[in-house]
């Protein structure tokens, strides 16, 4: 595992959108934008069961986390590593990403099967242009 420089701690602990990249079935990426935090080391993000990145990483756990700062877009970390799957029935991780990117409780969602995507770098890139 490899240890966060101080550029992608800083983006990650910020309200900033990070966008996933995943490996689908033919090989191609499959991106999307998701609400991210870092829990030490880790990046962590919630999705649901069954779309498209749980069902890649469920198949190939390989990811790709950039992380953008919202003020300058030309600051920015790349995160790569493994994902562990884990499910999260009480949706904590979502309900505490909302409150960090709205403000607001994302409440209740009937049907859906939450489940926290944790990301364990293991190749960190950075820049910063002020």
């Amino acid at each position: 595992m490899t240890e966060l420089p101080q550029l992608a701690r800083d983006l990650l602990d910020g309200k900033n959108f990070a966008s996933v990249a995943t490996v689908l079935p033919d090989g191609s990426p499959q991106s999307s934008i998701v609400w991210v935090k870092r829990d030490g080391d880790d990046v962590l993000f919630s999705t649901i069961r069954g779309r498209r990145k749980t069902v890649n990483l469920q198949a190939d756990p390989r990811i790709s986390v950039l992380v953008t700062d919202a003020a300058n877009g030309y600051r920015y970390a790349e995160i790569r590593g493994q994902a562990e799957l884990t499910d999260d029935p009480p949706a904590a991780l979502i309900e505490e990403l909302a409150i960090k990117y709205t403000g607001e409780s994302f409440g209740e969602r009937p049907g859906e099967q939450r489940v926290i995507v944790r990301v364990r770098p293991e190749h960190v890139v950075g820049y910063y242009d002020e």
